[in-house]
């Protein structure tokens, strides 16, 4: 079965979002997102996963 490009780097991406949550605080959701982000997409990735990290640990503490 061949699977399209979008959909591969798709559901990289939502990998590396769920990856984001990993931790019990805010430095280690940022380093598992970084970590999965880089993964995906490089220093761009990598960026955004430390974003998402972030707000994943944000929302968390609410």
């Amino acid at each position: 079965m061949r699977v399209s490009r979008p959909l591969t780097l798709t559901a990289l991406a939502a990998t590396a979002l769920l990856a984001a949550a990993c931790g019990h605080n805010t430095e280690q959701r940022a380093a598992t997102g970084a970590i999965a982000g880089a993964v995906v997409a490089g220093p761009v990735g990598a960026a955004a996963g430390a974003a998402a990290g972030t707000a994943v640990s944000k929302a968390a503490d609410e």
